[in-house]
């Protein structure tokens, strides 16, 4: 795990598309995960957001994110399906290897697992060749589907090679997620790993959750969940995720700081991020019979 795993996310960082690429390039991040209207609203228009990330060395992690994709019936699950074509046409064009889907919050969608793993799988043939992965993340308010084990016995139900599952520490922290169900998740199939944190150890009401979670989210290292963060990180490593990780950081106070202040706390959360996964705990050598230890 080096600093080129890491990335930050165009949502943490003020500013139009030019300042995020460029602080995000300054702090020594080689990627960045872009927002879908980071490239639809652009002064210039699509055509022209593409060729300015392309231009930058940037590599993208990926896109986000289709929202209330799957459970739904009818007009609207063809409605979804069309919004989703032209966000995968939007990956090909940027070159981002992955669409992120968040579990639906519609009282609309259907909570029967064999038809979301129908619709998700749909969905990763339809990415295939354009040459982008599906990555499904469980919403820690999602209707249906709000733990990640739950994001995983869909994407596993699915069984589509081009389906993985998007862990987000800010969810599993939020759920009290037991780690334990990590170790089911083979490593191939984690698409992303989504690092944040946040200041007070509990979420003490639905209207809290989403108030921290869309305003209030701080880098790994600065928040309340250090202990269990470095156990999911830990956990992680010892499965053998290689994969990205990116600091999916929604914070109101970052939105009033220059991208190049807020990109160099990414920074000091990357080093924090290896350190944990870096450190072991090392048995104290006892001395053997015979043989006592010099004063």
């Amino acid at each position: 795990m080096n600093l080129s795993n890491f990335g930050m996310d165009s949502i943490t960082l003020a500013g139009p598309l030019e300042s995020k690429l460029s602080a995000s390039k300054a702090a020594g991040f080689s990627q960045i995960m872009l927002w879908a209207k980071d490239l639809a609203g652009h002064p210039g228009g699509l055509e022209q957001a593409v060729r300015l990330v392309k231009a930058s060395g940037v590599r993208v992690t990926g896109i986000q994110v289709m929202r209330d994709f799957e459970g739904l019936s009818g007009a609207l699950h063809e409605y979804k399906l069309d919004i989703a074509k032209n966000m995968l046409q939007v990956c090909q064009a940027v070159g981002a290897p992955l669409l992120m889907v968040c579990s639906s919050t519609s009282s609309h969608a259907s909570g029967e697992l064999p038809l979301i793993a129908r619709h998700l799988a749909k969905l990763a043939t339809l990415a295939v060749p354009l040459g982008v992965r599906v990555g499904y993340e469980a919403l820690s308010w999602g209707r249906h589907v709000n733990q990640y084990a739950q994001s995983w016995e869909a994407v596993e139900l699915a069984d589509h090679a081009n389906l993985g599952v998007v862990l987000d520490s800010f969810h599993m922290l939020a759920n009290q997620a037991d780690l334990d169900g990590l170790q089911d998740i083979p490593s191939e199939k984690i698409a992303l790993v989504q690092l944040s944190d946040f200041m007070w150890r509990d979420i003490r009401s639905a209207e809290e959750r989403l108030e921290t979670a869309r305003h209030l989210r701080v880098f790994p290292g600065e928040g309340a969940h250090s202990k269990e963060l470095s156990e999911l990180l830990r956990r992680l490593d010892r499965g053998g995720y290689r994969g990205d990780y990116s600091f999916e950081v929604f914070n109101d106070d970052y939105l009033q700081l220059s991208p190049d202040i807020v990109a160099r706390r990414a920074h000091r959360a990357a080093k924090w991020v290896t350190d944990q996964v870096l450190r072991r705990s090392l048995q104290v050598r006892q001395p053997s019979a015979g043989h006592p230890t010099m004063a």
